[in-house]
């Protein structure tokens, strides 16, 4: 029994020569000024995870959480039972759209520089997370996004215009002018709004997914989150269900590492890998090398088999690195080391892929020096073709009437109301 006072047993002393209870507050392992150390990082050689089949058990698979899918060597080898054997146009399409991806954003980012826009953020070094899914889902596919993956609109040959016309906000933006720059919305590539709400894509894409199966359809939902999202609420809500009723969804986990300036550790990496989340959920758990362009592609495939089989969700952690600061508003120099990128262990994503295209005698320097450069003009002209719909500063783009418009389909009164008090006020004011 427990005295009156809370200590444990009759005497009333147990526990007073206990040391104090007391928190452990994660630290990464470099801060600025230190040297980068990624040594505590066991990565294991391409090729040495074994391909459960499609149907397997999640439980007959643990060890896949805790792992790391690779496909491509130190030498640009295509090595292991996770190489897809893609053909070459699908390889250089690849390399292409991850090329293109990393020129749209150098240009978006000085165009924030420039003034000409509020907000951006890169996806520099993350790439193949968004290309190699990108090819291995089928274009009708539902995608619920995060705000990193730019890339899966590029790989779907989505105008690269479009896009730049929402990230300035103006006349030619659909969106009106209504969704923070980089939060794109194209229904008619299966790509859902971005939101800049932590994980609300997750219970979307599950329940986008749900939907459905109970239709009969054939298609499947993929929906992104970042490593710190996954200590969100809708996070655990969206695996409960995607595990209960077996929702033909993918769910992807990407671990750059850092979430705004915390590390990892924070949302739990110190403890377990972000994979391993599926295992409590009786989810098929994947780890995979997230600048391994193949890897991702073949994890992919393997998880989208898996549910168009009735297989049930597949939550697939992308262990890659975010070079670039969180967005155009962050400094990453004032919370880790500055070596960090450069001595990042699995390299840069678009030159692996670019060392095996090489390799295997269907690419060379030569040629990938002028698709750099033709992709630079390329965006560098849609560029031009954006800005004559209006940058930042140069007003109003879109009637002020239009802020009440598209949220019903007839307008009730009392938003009419409004919407006139407004346009009176504003006429008042000289506007």
């Amino acid at each position: 029994m427990s005295d009156p006072n809370g200590s444990a047993g009759g005497e009333g002393q147990a526990g007073r020569n206990l040391p104090p209870l007391r928190l452990h507050v994660p630290e990464p392992p470099a801060r600025p000024g230190e040297a980068a150390d990624f040594t505590h990082f066991d990565i294991p050689a391409a090729g040495a995870q074994p391909r459960p089949d499609e149907t397997a058990q999640p439980g007959d698979m643990r060890d896949m959480a805790y792992g790391l899918v690779r496909v491509l060597d130190e030498e640009g080898r295509a090595v292991g039972p996770w190489d897809p054997r893609l053909p070459a146009e699908t390889l250089l399409r690849m390399l292409r759209y991850m090329a293109l991806t990393r020129a749209f954003d150098a240009r978006m980012f000085r165009a924030q520089r420039q003034g000409k826009t509020s907000f951006y953020m890169k996806s520099t070094g993350e790439e193949a997370v968004s290309i190699g899914a990108a090819l291995a889902l089928s274009r009708d596919d539902m995608c619920f996004p995060s705000y990193r993956q730019q890339g899966i609109l590029i790989a779907r040959d989505w105008s690269i215009v479009d896009m730049m016309n929402q990230i300035y906000s103006n006349k030619g933006d659909r969106m009106k002018g209504r969704q923070l720059p980089i939060m794109y919305s194209a229904r008619e590539a299966g790509f859902f709004s971005i939101s800049g709400n932590l994980t609300t894509q997750y219970p979307q894409a599950v329940g986008w997914a749900m939907a459905s199966a109970a239709k009969g359809d054939t298609r499947i939902a993929a929906t992104w989150c970042g490593e710190g999202s996954t200590a969100e609420g809708d996070f655990h809500s969206a695996c409960t269900f995607a595990s209960v009723y077996r929702a033909p969804v993918i769910m992807n986990v990407v671990n750059n590492q850092w979430a705004i300036s915390s590390f990892s550790g924070f949302a739990g990496a110190e403890a377990t890998t972000f994979a391993a989340r599926a295992v409590g959920y009786g989810i098929a758990g994947l780890r995979v090398d997230g600048n391994d362009v193949l890897a991702v592609y073949a994890a992919t495939r393997w998880a989208a088999d898996r549910a168009r089989a009735n297989g049930g969700p597949t939550l697939i952690e992308h262990f890659t690195y975010r070079v670039e600061g969180h967005s155009t508003s962050d400094d990453p120099s004032a919370y880790r080391s500055a070596e960090e990128s450069s001595q990042w262990p699995l390299g840069d994503p678009i030159a692996r892929l670019k060392q095996h295209c090489i390799a295997i005698g269907i690419w060379d320097e030569e040629r990938h020096a002028a698709m750099d450069k033709e992709l630079a003009e390329m965006v560098r002209d849609a560029a031009r073709e954006a800005e004559k719909n209006g940058i930042l500063g140069h007003g109003l783009h879109h009637p002020m009437e239009s802020m009440f418009e598209d949220v019903f389909e007839e307008m009730p009164w009392h938003l009419k109301e409004q919407q006139q008090q407004m346009l009176d006020e504003w006429k008042a004011a000289g506007l």
